[in-house]
């Protein structure tokens, strides 16, 4: 399965209490897991930027990724920026398998 890593934004005032982060996370995870149960989280992360959280899962592909996607901007009135990933030891071999200068 493809890895892609996720930035979620939440809109500004949609969560009231603090509380309300985990009810969101709640609500998504059920969603996600209800439509999309082939996704497997690898992690999750909150975050000190211009995100609230970063993601990271495992996907059979694009249409399942944005089918995430679609899920968390619904549930959470999100931002989301979705990313296909590679694993460093899996680029590594890529690369390697590149022909060489001439």
């Amino acid at each position: 399965m493809a890895i892609y890593v996720m930035l979620t934004r939440l809109s500004p005032g949609h969560l009231k209490t603090p509380s309300s982060f985990e009810d969101l996370e709640r609500h998504a995870v059920d969603r996600i897991r209800s439509e999309c149960p082939e996704v497997e989280w690898l992690h999750n992360l909150a975050v000190l930027s211009g995100y609230d959280y970063l993601d990271i899962f495992r996907a059979p592909d694009n249409a399942v990724a944005m089918k995430v996607s679609a899920i968390v901007r619904s549930v959470g009135h999100a931002h989301v920026e979705v990313w296909a990933a590679e694993e460093w030891s899996r680029f590594k071999e890529l690369v390697r398998s590149l022909p060489g200068e001439d």
